[in-house]
């Protein structure tokens, strides 16, 4: 099994970035991570230094494709079950984005607030010709989704207990679960109990 490397929090957003900007036309990473790890803060950091080097680049947050909460909160407020298999609306993610920008080269960039529980009302948006989109949340290898290239972000238990959000502690069994039955690998597997020693296993 390949060793991970330590590197620094900036070198890993270049390594990153360097293998998301080789990649052709309208391109999709993922950057897999509990919300204690901080996947949208990483995304973003991706896509601002793949546009200073010239690249088009935008970033989706997973959490603005969850279901309603009358669909996600119907049997316990607090279910790591539904967290893991209810919460986010993972085909709208293909629906609404993946498939059209593949296609047409389009997306939204938003579904659903999370905060009002309403209608997000975005307008789609068209991507110049060579952009790079980063959809940032969690669980989203094993989904089935069409990604060119993926990041994980992983966490011990640990850390992610630790981390956590006390009032989301809920969903730290139904990630730790998810994790023991995902079968697909990341392409960049990333050590993140401690976002400032970073260490990374790639292939």
């Amino acid at each position: 099994m390949p060793e991970f490397t330590a590197l620094t929090p900036d070198a890993l957003l270049e390594l990153i970035a360097d293998r998301a900007g080789a990649l052709r036309g309208h391109a999709v990473v993922a950057v897999d991570g509990a919300d204690a790890a901080g996947p949208l803060t990483v995304a973003r950091g991706v896509a601002d230094l793949l546009r200073t080097r010239g690249r088009a680049a935008e970033v989706v947050s997973l959490h603005d494709f969850v279901r309603p909460a009358s669909v996600r909160l119907e049997y316990d407020r607090d279910s790591e079950f539904t967290y893991r298999t209810g919460w986010f609306d993972y085909p709208a993610v293909t629906r609404e984005v993946l498939k059209p920008l593949r296609d047409g080269g389009r997306f939204l960039p938003a579904l659903w607030n999370e905060q009002t529980d309403r209608s997000a009302r975005a307008r789609i948006r068209t991507a110049a010709p060579d952009m790079v989109l980063f959809l940032a949340g969690p669980m989203l290898l094993g989904r089935g989704l069409d990604f060119d290239l993926t990041v994980a972000l992983r966490m011990s238990e640990g850390a992610l207990r630790r981390r956590t959000d006390p009032a989301q502690g809920f969903t730290v069994d139904g990630l730790l679960e998810f994790e023991r039955d995902r079968t697909e690998s990341a392409d960049i597997l990333v050590a993140w109990d401690h976002p400032d020693r970073p260490a990374v296993q790639g292939r």
